[in-house]
């Protein structure tokens, strides 16, 4: 009888303790801490940087661990579809802001505008207005609504030169409020471009750009454009734009200020940027870490400017989102809200010389440091506040569209083909995939 008594006080312990466990709401382990997953992409020292932050995010919430997913930037894309597919997304994700209408038509994002607007923690007056607004969706239009996301970072997309090799060449600084017209830039290219082991082929050159990364300067910049205003007609066969891209391949074929592609497969233009071999080389918020290192000085100056005689690039962003089925939504925004618009987060992010603070108040104390690399980081806040613009494929409710034009451009740069019958034979075949996407997002609306 007595050993009876004890199996039910055993028995009943037991229950009352899985009780109290299951009282704790979404409680993942016997200490009663909230487990969070946060999948990100990014180079070595954002990897770092970003792990950093998450452990002081994590001091700072006892009770909560974050599990930290990272991939390379190339295989993320693939991998969210997949966690998206297969319903097994982390609480907390990067995500591209051309996907916020997509995610959120088909209720992968959580909406964050109850976590953020009236949070005493979250000064959204003192946050890029551009890029909070990259997450907003009000079910019609993106831009505008709740806020689906926050931006991690914005990405200026700059031109970088090689002043030591300026120095050494005597060619004379350029002015960084004043961009070089394309025949000065054209001409200073020629000046850096030379063969210094005389085996006849040069081996330092004025620039190489990566046309999908860099010909949207050219084109704005001369007056066109991929889309039309309501961005539902491609616009590629304006004249304007087909100059632009003309000009973009005669760098390599008339110029010769650009390696060939047979010349950049031995050494890629990136590499030899890196080794001080170019004089001109886009440069992103991302790669101040890395640039840091380099075995010449560097500084930042517009884009040349096309027949608008005025300076164009692009924006990037990366936003962090929360999955609308996380178990726990009040410790994933507060992650999302530490990452994005706390200062401790941004300031170790600064810090690490990974992105552009995303703070005005912060953003300008940065840019007026000029004793760090590069001394005009004023440059990237103009793109920001000024002259900047988002990547046309965001516009639209996919990109297969603006993909469609850089997979079959490789003959224009190899001067195969002219801009003009490009343009002519690219546009109906962008503008059927555009008109295809068009009709998606009408179907998705709720």
């Amino acid at each position: 009888m007595v050993k009876k008594k004890s199996w039910v006080t055993f028995m009943l312990l037991m229950l009352v303790s899985a009780l109290v466990l299951a009282g704790c709401g979404g409680s993942s382990g016997a200490s009663g801490d909230k487990e969070l997953t946060f999948m990100f992409r990014g180079g070595t020292d954002e990897q770092k940087a970003y792990q950093a932050v998450v452990k002081k995010f994590e001091e700072d919430h006892p009770g909560v661990k974050v599990k930290i997913i990272v991939t390379a930037a190339d295989q993320y894309a693939t991998k969210l579809r997949a966690a998206i597919t297969g319903n097994s997304l982390p609480d907390v994700f990067y995500i591209n802001p051309g996907d916020v209408k997509a995610y959120v038509n088909s209720n992968v994002l959580m909406n964050l505008t109850s976590y953020i607007e009236n949070n005493p923690d979250v000064d959204l007056d003192n946050i890029w207005k551009y890029g909070v607004d990259l997450y907003r969706y009000d079910g019609q239009m993106a831009g505008q609504g709740d806020i689906y996301g926050m931006p991690k970072d914005l990405g200026p997309f700059a031109l970088g030169y090689n002043k030591t090799l300026f120095e050494k060449e005597g060619i004379p600084f350029p002015d960084k409020d004043k961009p070089y017209t394309w025949e000065e830039f054209i001409k200073v290219n020629q000046q850096a471009t030379k063969d210094t082991n005389g085996d006849g082929k040069p081996d330092v050159y004025g620039t190489g750009f990566n046309v999908q990364w860099a010909l949207q300067s050219f084109v704005w910049s001369n007056g066109g454009d991929w889309l039309d205003e309501p961005k539902t007609k491609v616009t590629i066969d304006d004249p304007k734009f087909a100059e632009a891209l003309q000009f973009f391949a005669d760098m390599q074929n008339v110029y010769k200020i650009t390696p060939s592609i047979e010349e950049a497969q031995t050494l890629d233009t990136y590499q030899r940027w890196m080794k001080g071999e170019m004089a001109f080389f886009p440069v992103g918020p991302w790669d101040m870490s890395t640039f840091e290192k380099l075995p010449f000085d560097y500084d930042l100056l517009p884009f040349p400017a096309g027949s608008t005689g005025k300076s164009a690039t692009w924006i990037g962003s990366l936003g962090i989102g929360v999955s609308a089925k996380t178990k726990h939504p009040e410790e994933a925004a507060a992650l999302v809200n530490y990452l994005t618009a706390s200062k401790e987060g941004m300031q170790q992010l600064v810090d690490a010389k990974v992105q552009i603070p995303n703070l005005l108040d912060m953003a300008d104390e940065w840019a007026k440091d000029t004793s760090t690399k590069p001394a005009n980081k004023q440059e990237f806040i103009d793109i920001v506040e000024d002259y900047g613009r988002a990547l046309p494929g965001n516009y639209t409710y996919n990109a297969e569209w603006y993909d469609l034009f850089f997979t079959d451009i490789q003959p224009v740069l190899d001067g195969k083909i002219t801009a003009a019958d490009y343009v002519k034979q690219q546009q109906p075949k962008m503008q059927k995939l555009l008109d295809k996407a068009v009709e998606q997002e009408k179907k998705s609306q709720k």
